[in-house]
């Protein structure tokens, strides 16, 4: 079986405290904890390149009377509820903010990190995830609960681009080119990503948005390459719209003026 991701907690402030029920005995999996109002990076993919940390930002609310020895936390994890495949490398979990202390509920923030850069940290964790809850109470006890939040994990591309000629006359062959790669966890490195639909963008000049030209198909080492008419002055751009285990990216743009 695969190893976890695993990485130990970082507390943040003391959780506010309700003691309106006993203890739950030791070792116990329910106990009067539930969790509530889970949003985890805004709905949004959570995407990683092969350097640098990411922070996911989740918020939630737990509703309970008991007592709890540290704040509560909410994370990706894969298997059963509970198992050890996790993936996070710290979390940090607010104060809670008391909403009805009565009624025991409290809303937090958190902040997740994931490293690309760990050890067990691979290409196969790329896809999607679920989403828990957990709180530790007293005398060994914890509460964690399945929220069937799906979370999509997924590898960083990267895309260059190049127009030319620059300038080019009116109704001659502009030909772009540029490469599209794709992060991988095992080496590190970005490396070609073969056989993508990629779109060709232009953006006319004095406009705001890009319109889709054609698409092309990368080839063996993420190349790409067409030709297009000179029609107006504009900017050119490739973009790929990602898919279940690789995110969303555009080049940036190589503006050609036609004369």
């Amino acid at each position: 079986m695969r190893r976890t991701v695993w990485r130990a907690a970082v507390a943040g402030g003391a959780a506010a405290v309700f003691t309106g029920v006993a203890a739950v005995p030791a070792g116990a999996v329910e106990g009067g904890v539930s969790f509530s109002r889970v949003t985890v990076n805004g709905g949004k993919p959570i995407v990683l390149g092969v350097k640098e940390e990411v922070e996911v930002y989740v918020t939630f609310r737990m509703t309970t009377t008991l007592k709890h020895r540290s704040g509560p936390m909410v994370f990706p994890y894969r298997g059963t509820v509970g198992s050890s495949e996790t993936l996070w490398n710290s979390i940090i979990t607010s104060d809670g903010e008391v909403v009805d202390q009565a009624k025991g509920i409290c809303d937090f923030e958190e902040w997740l990190t994931i490293d690309p850069r760990h050890y067990d940290f691979g290409n196969e964790d790329a896809g999607t995830w679920k989403t828990a809850a957990k709180v530790y109470l007293p005398k060994g006890a914890e509460d964690i609960d399945d929220k069937k939040l799906p979370l999509q994990v997924k590898r960083a591309t990267r895309l260059t681009v190049n127009a030319s000629p620059e300038p080019v006359g009116k109704g001659r062959t502009i030909t772009v080119t540029g490469r599209v790669s794709r992060a991988n966890w095992n080496t590190h490195t970005y490396q070609g990503y073969a056989g993508r639909t990629v779109s060709l963008q232009f953006k006319a000049a004095g406009t705001s948005s890009y319109k889709t030209v054609k698409k092309v198909e990368s080839n063996s080492t993420g190349a790409l390459k067409t030709t297009v008419k000179a029609g107006t002055s504009g900017t050119w751009r490739w973009t790929y719209f990602g898919n279940t285990t690789s995110g969303a990216n555009s080049s940036n743009g190589d503006r050609v003026e036609v004369r």
